[in-house]
């Protein structure tokens, strides 16, 4: 009889990635407990179980904390750091994208999107719905 290991295959952080990469929001969702998990891990950090599963949430969150990072123009222009908690629960750093830095405010309401940000694929938020499924 042959043991699989829960830390074969690509790790969490890598198969979150290969998600966005294809157009896919995902976060994980422990059996046990039934909590909601993000950043990616191999174990839940509410209960210790091993048995985490993918999931896709409805991509509907509000800005539970905002930061203006001030940088001069020729550098890009000033931008919104926010802290996103997900309807499910996880909170995720992030940026409000359609919105100036300083406009952006807690408790606003927002949506999910995968765009880039320094060249790589990421979950970004926007302060207005795009369609039935964000991402």
């Amino acid at each position: 009889m042959t043991e699989t290991s829960h830390f074969e295959g690509p790790g969490p952080i890598q198969r979150h990635q290969e998600a966005l990469s294809q157009g896919k929001f995902i976060i994980q969702q422990c059996k046990s407990c039934g909590k909601h998990v993000f950043y990616p891990r191999i174990l839940c950090p509410h209960c210790g179980s091993l048995e985490l599963k993918w999931v896709e949430p409805t991509g509907r969150g509000m800005v539970y904390s905002t930061s203006v990072v001030r940088q001069k123009p020729e550098k890009g222009g000033d931008y919104n750091v926010a802290l996103i908690e997900l309807d499910e629960g996880p909170r995720m750093l992030s940026r409000v994208m359609d919105l100036d830095p300083d406009k952006v405010k807690i408790g606003m309401k927002v949506s999910a999107h995968i765009g880039l940000l320094d060249g790589q694929h990421a979950v970004v938020f926007y302060s207005k719905e795009q369609g039935s499924k964000e991402w």
